[in-house]
Order: structure tokens, then C-alpha cells, then sequence
């Protein structure tokens, strides 16, 4: 019962909190929302506006974002005290190596990173939460308790245990948006002892997080589209807005809803980071030290952007209103045809023209707007918005420079002057985003070294290719992140690598490396052996200052070590070269005389190959004289007996041929034997017939 009390104890102090935070913030919201609106131009018609503005917001926005942010950082993770630690070096690769991964294999911290700095340039503040995620797999496992036989009851079930395997582990970077996150009340960030962030969640998502019973009793309280969200609409789902809030005082993560009266779940310090907030400080605009209700910047100029919409708006009316305008003398309507029929060097022909020509032609017959003070009006409008635009730049810091705009008039000097300190403001803003940047992957680098498997941590750096140097040390590496040793490495992020890729100081640096460690060597091998320690003490020291040469500090490492075992056990000196020379001379007629014996005993041996091989040629010889006789008498005999059968053929065709001939012979006797009958018959029939025509003419 005590516990059910301070829960729901609990659940009432922090809503109250959580109201003091939105009293505190309401205006702030009310006005980010004024600057988005405006920043997305909403709320005009899809045809051309009744009003004309000018979006300087979104146009400095997009200027300011790409100069402070516009690539992945490069985390950089060096040993706080430079020390001949080869371990620890080694350690630093591998947590460098770990965080690259992390930041460029999932989206997330580039999402997150993206979505932060466009808050703060206008909102005027950017919030991002860090989270470790295991993805674990249940694989079913017979239990070997139950032993199947064959004649075992089908009714049996069998028994299955189930085993746990990580499939792998992430430390994603989630975005949090400006409404959904807040702390408790204080002058400057250091005096916050609490933060949380408002997650909208649905019922299977409640279920799966707080388990069947409590996640089915959680109300679905809030529409998407109260909280202005996005482009919802009346018909989208009820969702439960649950409040994640850690408490640095009490050391624990509470979850919780407004809707219900005690807490949803509670766990003691779950990530265990060194300043216990699983946020990086936010991304703040402009701050003062009795209040972190941020400022936004359009805020500071929004004075100056309300008229340069005047500005616009006047400079549309009179671009509509410079046109050609005027009256005519309705007595020639010929002249309504003049600026529309008529083309270049068209001639109209006016009926009347000794009249017209009286009343002083067309000066007499029309009459033109002027034009001159629109133009004259319209050119001050121009000059007024250039003048405004420029105390916009002046209070935001962005100036012609920065903007990729200068004159030609000015000098190369002044441009660089102007350059210089127009970047002042800009540097200061890439150091923020820089270390905002570096924050977020301190917490990752904690996470990754309390959390993650030491297989994971190996797999996700490749330490299979490391150089043969640095391979001993990597399971003493890991081990040394897996102490929580994090006090003993920096991890930092250069703002300038939030901005663009410079090839050319990367080229130059690895340059200057190789020529350092080059002129080292040089030295060190035309040295003294007494001073090879301090050469390859010197060495060490000096490569550990370029990070270009991070990757070969092991080998570089190897190397002096080596110099120094070497210098410990110096050579003997050379003999005298007299002696020496004396032992060449015996050296060269023992080898002279070696190779005498070794060339006869190679001559004896070629000529005994020679003969065998002449032989072995011979046998050869005789062999294919043999096989070729075989084969002609054989090609012979198969000739023969070809010849032979077609002899035989030949005559039994010669014998087919002539019993054909006869039998078509005696076929065509008998056909002409048919074809005299047959015509005998014939005449004689006819000269019957003839006969008895003849009787019966006569008759």
C-alpha cells in the first residue's frame, strides 16, 4: 500500500513539474509557432497572393544550416595524456573506429543532427536523446531432461527451453521535437535536475513496453492533431502520450501518464552515464543566465522582415502600376488601334488628316499616364529594401562574404577583413553544433564501452585489420574500454568537419607526417647509438601529434622500440681491412677452384645426358619407322579389300540395271501390243458404224 501511495505521489509532483515547464514555456511555443508558419509561408493561396512578401527567414535559414552543418562528423578519440601506452592507443582506435560505425551505418545521428540544427536556427532550440538497443532472438532448445523414444505416447508433448541470442546491439540517436520535451525549472542548464520527453505511443506499442496487464490499462488520451504534429487529420487513432523522465536527484528513469494515477515503470540509473542525462545539453539560440527560455532568431530581426514585406508588397503595387496608360479624342478612332494593332514601323491612316493635323496631331489627340515618379518610387522602394536587407545582415552576422556577395570595387584586403570578421559569429556557431555533436557521441562512446559485447565492439571496428603491430594489444584494448576507463580519452569533434572536407589541409598534414617521420629516420640512422633512445623518444612524441598518422602509430611505435633494443646490443667492430682483404683473396681461389670441380663434374654429367639422350633419340627413331610400316601395310590391306567391295557392288548394280531394262522393255511391248488392239477395235468399230450410216442412207 506504501508503495501504491508514493507512487501515485509521484505521478502528481511530476505532473506538476511538468505544468510549471509549460507555463513557463507557453509563450515560447506560441511564437515558434508564429516563425514556423512563417518560415513555411503557410497559409497563402495556391494562386498569386493579394500580398507580396519577402521570406528572409527562410532565406537565412537556409544560408546559416549548410554553413554550420552539412556533413557527418569525424569523431576523434585520442588519450587524454600521450603517453608510451600502446594499450591504450590501441583502445582509442578501436572506440573511434566504433563511433564511425555507429555514425554512419545507421541514419539516425545524421537524422537527428539534421532536425536539431534546424530547430535552433528557428526555434532556437534542438534536442536529441540517445537510447542502447539490444535486438534479441528466442531460439526454441530441446530440454535434456526428456528423452524421445519411438514407442513414446503421441499424447507426450515435448519439452522446449527457450535461449536468448543476441542478434546484434545499437546505440541510436532519436530526435526530439521542441513540444515534446522538457526540465525542470532553472536559470542555466548545470542547475537542471531533471529532463523528459513526451512519446506517442499505441496500444500494441504500450503492450509490448510495459507488459499485458499494465499496457491494456493505459488510456489512449491524446489525438495526433491536438498536438499539431503534422498534416493529421479528425480521423487518426487516439495515442497515450507518455511522459520518459530522468531524475538526476533520485538517480532513476520513470515512465508515467497524465491519465494514470501511478507509474508506469521506474528503474534505477539504466544507462549509468557520467552526467546521468541520456541527452546531450540542447542546442540553444540566444540565452541569458536567469532563464533557458531560448530566443529564436528571427525574433532579433523580426522588425526589420515586416518591412521588407512592406517593401515588397509597395514594390509589387508599382511594378503593377508602371504600365502604358492614357485617353484619346474619340472623334479619331483610329487611335484605339495604335499600341495594339499597329506594329513596328506601322503606319495608321486617320480619315480626317488636314484636322487632325490642326489640332496638333497626336499631342493634341492623346494624352499618356507619366511614368517618371512610378519609376522614381520604384527605384527608392529598391533602394530601401537593399537597406533593410543589410541591417538583417548586420544583426544576424551573415554578410555579403559569408552570402557568396561582394563588390568589385572593393580591394582583395577589405574583402579578407570583411571575411574575418564576419566569421567571428559564424565560428562561435560551428563551435556549438561541434560540441553538441561531441556530446551526443560521449554518451554513445559510454554506452557502446558498459553495453556492448566485446564481440560487437571488435566486429564493428575491424580489428582484423589492424597492422600486425597493433593486433597483440586489441583484446587488452577492449578489456581497458569494458573498466569504464572512459576518464582516460577525449573524445572530441573539429567544427570544421561539420562543414566541409579539406583534401587539400588532409594532403598537406600527411605530407608534412611522412616528412617528419622520414627526416627522424635519417637522422636516427647517420646517429650515434648512445642517442638512438632520445631520437625514437623524440619520434613517438612526434607522431602522436599528427592525427593523420593515428593509423601507423602502432608500426611507428614498433619500429623505435626496435631502434632501442638495437642501440642496447651494438654490433661488434669490422676487422681490419687488411686481414680482411688477405681473407677475401683465400676466400676467392677456394671458391675459384670449387668452381672448376663443380663445372667438370657438370661437364661429365651434361655428356652422359647427351648420349642417353641420343640414344633414347635413336630407339625413338627406329620405333616410328616400325609403326609407319605397320600402318602403310595395314592402309594397304583396308584398300584392297575396298576395292574389292565396290567391285562387287559395281557388278551387282550392272546385274539390277539390266533386269530393270528388260522388265521395262517387255512393260512397253505389252503397252503397245494393248494400244494396237485397242485401235483395231477402234476402226473397226468405226467402220461398221460407217456401213450402217451408209445402208440406212441408202435404205
Amino acid at each position: 500500500m506504501a508503495n501504491k501511495e508514493a507512487k501515485t505521489t509521484g505521478v502528481q509532483a511530476w505532473t506538476q513539474a511538468i505544468a510549471l515547464y509549460e507555463q513557463d514555456f507557453k509563450k515560447w511555443e506560441v511564437r515558434v509557432e508564429k516563425i514556423i508558419k512563417r518560415y513555411r509561408d503557410d497559409g497563402r493561396d495556391t494562386q498569386r497572393s493579394a500580398t507580396a512578401r519577402f521570406n528572409i527567414l527562410w532565406s537565412n535559414v537556409q544560408t546559416i544550416v549548410p554553413a554550420v552543418f552539412a556533413r557527418l562528423p569525424k569523431p576523434d578519440v585520442s588519450r587524454r595524456y600521450r603517453d608510451n601506452d600502446p594499450i591504450g592507443r590501441v583502445a582509442a582506435l578501436i572506440l573511434e573506429r566504433a563511433l564511425e560505425f555507429e555514425i554512419e551505418h545507421y541514419p539516425d545521428y545524421r537524422a537527428a543532427m539534421e532536425n536539431c540544427v534546424t530547430d535552433r536556427y528557428l526555434g532556437g532550440r534542438g534536442v536529441a536523446w540517445v537510447r542502447y538497443e539490444p535486438h534479441i532472438s528466442e531460439v526454441g532448445v530441446e530440454d535434456d531432461g526428456v528423452q524421445v523414444t519411438e514407442d513414446a505416447d503421441d499424447s507426450e508433448a515435448i519439452e522446449l527451453q527457450t535461449e536468448e541470442t543476441l542478434d546484434y546491439e545499437c546505440c541510436p540517436v532519436d530526435y526530439v521535437h521542441w513540444k515534446d520535451f522538457g526540465h525542470t525549472q532553472a536559470r542555466c542548464w548545470e542547475e537542471v535536475t531533471a529532463v523528459w520527453r513526451r512519446v506517442y505511443m499505441r496500444r500494441a506499442a504500450l503492450v509490448e513496453r510495459f507488459g499485458e496487464e499494465i499496457g491494456n490499462k493505459i488510456p489512449l488520451d491524446t489525438k495526433p492533431d491536438e498536438q499539431k504534429r503534422g498534416g493529421y487529420q479528425d480521423g487518426q487513432e487516439y495515442e497515450a502520450a507518455i511522459y520518459e523522465i530522468w531524475d538526476k536527484d533520485s538517480g532513476s528513469a520513470i515512465w508515467m501518464s497524465k491519465s494514470m494515477p501511478e507509474i508506469l515503470d521506474q528503474k534505477e540509473d539504466p544507462l549509468k552515464l557520467e552526467n546521468f542525462f541520456p541527452c546531450a545539453k540542447p542546442l540553444y539560440a540566444t540565452l541569458t543566465t536567469d532563464s533557458l527560455v531560448p530566443v529564436p532568431d528571427f525574433t532579433l530581426y523580426q522588425d526589420q522582415a515586416n518591412t521588407l514585406d512592406v517593401l515588397s508588397e509597395r514594390i509589387d503595387r508599382l511594378i503593377v502600376a508602371l504600365q502604358v496608360k492614357g485617353v484619346y479624342n474619340n472623334a479619331i478612332p483610329e487611335l484605339a488601334r495604335l499600341f495594339t494593332d499597329a506594329g513596328n514601323t506601322d503606319l495608321i491612316a486617320v480619315s480626317n488628316w488636314q484636322a487632325f493635323a490642326e489640332k496638333q496631331g497626336l499631342a493634341g489627340a492623346i494624352d499618356l499616364v507619366e511614368l517618371t515618379p512610378i519609376f522614381n518610387a520604384l527605384t527608392a522602394a529598391y533602394q530601401a529594401m537593399e537597406q533593410q536587407k543589410a541591417q538583417v545582415y548586420e544583426i544576424t552576422g551573415l554578410s555579403d562574404i559569408v552570402r557568396g556577395q561582394g563588390d568589385a570595387a572593393e580591394t582583395a584586403t577589405a574583402q579578407k577583413l570583411k571575411g574575418q570578421y564576419a566569421s567571428l559569429r559564424l565560428k562561435s556557431m560551428q563551435q556549438k553544433v561541434g560540441q553538441f555533436a561531441a556530446e551526443l557521441l560521449q554518451i554513445k562512446a559510454q554506452i557502446i564501452c558498459r553495453f556492448f559485447e566485446p564481440s560487437t565492439i571488435a566486429q564493428i571496428a575491424s580489428v582484423e585489420q589492424f597492422n600486425e603491430a597493433d593486433k597483440p594489444y586489441v583484446e587488452q584494448a577492449i578489456m581497458l574500454l569494458k573498466d569504464e576507463r572512459l576518464a582516460d580519452f577525449r573524445i572530441e569533434v573539429s567544427a570544421d568537419s561539420l562543414v566541409q572536407i579539406d583534401e587539400e589541409a588532409e594532403k598537406q598534414g600527411a605530407t608534412e607526417f611522412v616528412t617528419a617521420v622520414g627526416g627522424f629516420v635519417k637522422a636516427a640512422a647517420e646517429a650515434p647509438p648512445e642517442t638512438i633512445p632520445l631520437m625514437a623518444g623524440l619520434l613517438k612524441w612526434a607522431a602522436a601529434r599528427y592525427k593523420v598518422g593515428k593509423n601507423v602509430e602502432g608500426l611507428i611505435d614498433q619500429f623505435a622500440d626496435q631502434a632501442i633494443e638495437k642501440a642496447k646490443n651494438p654490433q661488434p667492430p669490422p676487422p681490419d681491412p687488411a686481414v680482411q682483404k688477405q681473407q677475401m683473396i683465400e676466400q676467392g681461389k677456394q671458391a675459384q677452384f670449387q668452381a672448376e670441380q663443380q663445372a667438370d663434374a657438370q661437364r661429365m654429367q651434361m655428356e652422359a645426358q647427351l648420349e642417353q639422350q641420343r640414344m633414347a633419340a635413336e630407339q625413338q627413331r627406329e620405333d616410328r619407322i616400325a609403326e609407319r610400316e605397320a600402318t602403310e601395310a595395314r592402309m594397304q590391306a583396308m584398300l584392297d579389300e575396298q576395292a574389292q567391295q565396290g567391285e562387287q557392288r559395281f557388278q551387282m548394280m550392272l546385274e539390277q540395271m539390266k533386269q530393270s531394262f528388260e522388265l521395262l522393255m517387255q512393260q512397253k511391248k505389252d503397252e503397245t501390243t494393248l494400244q494396237v488392239a485397242q485401235l483395231s477395235a477402234q476402226t473397226t468399230l468405226e467402220s461398221a458404224e460407217t456401213a450402217a450410216a451408209n445402208q440406212a442412207a441408202r435404205d
